[in-house]
């Protein structure tokens, strides 16, 4: 027998050393491929399907507000007729129920007034902050802009704003239109990308300050707090973009910066190599798990085998076959240690001992198939009743004990009442043979000079009183 185990396991030695070379070798080869991954593919390919997903959200409202700039009815209106100021209330509710817009809004470069769908609002001025967009954007060369506004009366999530020049024949400005909208899905693109990819994704303006972000997860507002962030300012705010690498803690991180011309902002995507690596090594342990368990998995398996069957034999022996509660001989064995204990511990110890009335009227009517379902039941009802620190077993044929650690004998004595109900009104048991089945019960609690017989003998004496008293009783000594 020696010389099999030798055997087994010197060629799960040699398996096995072959496996970890081999896994070694592929681990190496697998960090260099996923930095180039992570360098030359993901984070690339990342930064342009955020910029294609914000470009796709931007077209159709800048289609709307590039439209409006161009209405024949809104010029008309600002020349000649601003006065009525319910056409142009229509014109504007029209067009944000049409296309779904959080706002859409005029202001008239004549009268300095600002329109929406809720008609005049404001006069615009130059001395107001919130109005600083209108002049920056007029005195602009641009004929449209996309801005972002963080208003928190307007709105919780931060709206984007496409602005377009309204011009005359002669092509002079006279006013500005365009649309808001929500644009929450950002925040929500950034978390996917983190939880996914393990990308750190942001927008930073050209004064390095975050624009858009994941709220609860940085810890700086702005690059110039992070000194390796700083350091590399001129490299991340340029609109050629690129990688770039940084150190932060000792660890290697890669930035990928692509300049967004419509929001003017910088899209930083941000990967921590050492999370990526950690994806190789995690591969790596698994493979050499996996060689492992393939390696040793017949060794395991005659292992667990002998094991398996050396359990099923101490259950066996253990346990009683037909209602799976334990046998008197470990019943014996665990109460012999309870006695032993009892004195140094000075618990309150009960036990019961209980015998089906009429068991054999049971087997004789319905036969022994019905007797059979009429213990497994009663073990059943056992189980629900006692606690994990109590001791139970079938003690043969139709009587069952119990060891109620812990518990006085007035206590132990209500637990019984309601063992003896129980077993009583089952209707299962009563669906067996039709009748309602009771039990005999005695109690007794273990005294001073106690062994396992002498106790054993007091319970069965107390159980056999119960029987001649009538049955379906409880008999307490």
């Amino acid at each position: 027998m020696n010389m099999n185990y030798k055997m087994i396991f010197i060629i799960v030695f040699l398996l096995f050393g072959l496996s970890i070379g081999t896994s070694i070798l592929n681990y190496k080869i697998s960090l260099e491929s996923a930095h180039i991954q992570l360098q030359k593919k993901s984070l690339p390919l990342t930064t342009d399907n955020i910029y294609t997903e914000i470009q796709k959200h931007i077209i159709e409202p800048n289609l709307v507000a590039s439209m409006m700039s161009q209405d024949t009815f809104l010029k008309e209106w600002l020349i000649n007729r601003e006065q009525n100021t319910k056409d142009i209330q229509q014109y504007l509710e029209s067009i944000k129920n049409k296309y779904h817009m959080f706002t859409v809004f005029l202001v008239s470069q004549k009268t300095q007034s600002y329109y929406t769908s809720k008609g005049f609002i404001e006069k615009v001025n130059a001395d107001n902050k919130a109005n600083k967009w209108y002049y920056t954007f007029k005195d602009s060369s641009s004929s449209h802009e996309v801005n972002l506004d963080y208003n928190k009366h307007i709105d919780n999530n931060p709206i984007m704003f496409i602005n377009h020049k309204i011009f005359d024949k002669d092509y002079h400005m006279i006013g500005v239109t365009g649309v808001g909208f929500k644009i929450s899905y950002i925040e929500e693109m950034l978390k996917r990308f983190r939880h996914t990819y393990s990308f750190k994704v942001y927008f930073i303006d050209k004064n390095g300050e975050l624009i858009l972000y994941e709220k609860d997860y940085h810890n700086i507002k702005n690059i110039h707090e992070d000194k390796k962030l700083k350091e590399n300012k001129d490299k991340i705010i340029n609109k050629d973009g690129g990688i770039i690498k940084i150190y932060k803690n000792g660890q290697e991180h890669l930035i990928n910066v692509k300049y967004i011309k419509e929001l003017n902002l910088y899209l930083m995507v941000e990967a921590k190599v050492a999370t990526f690596i950690a994806k190789v090594k995690q591969t790596f342990y698994i493979n050499l798990l996996v060689s492992f368990l393939i390696t040793v998995i017949v060794t395991l398996f005659i292992l667990y085998t002998m094991k398996h069957y050396n359990k099923k034999l101490e259950y066996i022996a253990m346990h009683d076959t037909l209602t799976d509660l334990p046998n008197r001989r470990s019943f014996n064995e665990a109460f012999g240690n309870v006695i032993k204990s009892y004195n140094k511990q000075n618990k309150n110890i009960s036990l019961l001992f209980f015998d089906i009335d009429d068991f054999k009227n049971v087997n004789d009517t319905f036969g022994h198939n019905a007797g059979d379902k009429v213990l497994k039941r009663v073990a059943q009802i056992i189980n629900l009743h006692v606690r994990k620190t109590d001791l139970f077993a079938r003690w043969g044929g139709e009587e069952f004990i119990i060891s109620l650690i812990n518990l006085s004998l007035c206590d132990a004595k209500h637990i019984a009442e309601k063992l003896r109900n129980s077993i009583e009104d089952d209707s299962i048991l009563q669906e067996i043979v039709g009748y309602q089945i009771t039990a005999s019960f005695g109690l007794t609690n273990i005294r001073e000079n106690d062994d396992v017989e002498s106790i054993i003998k007091r319970v069965d004496k107390c159980m056999y009183q119960a029987k001649k008293d009538g049955k379906n009783q409880i008999f307490t000594f």
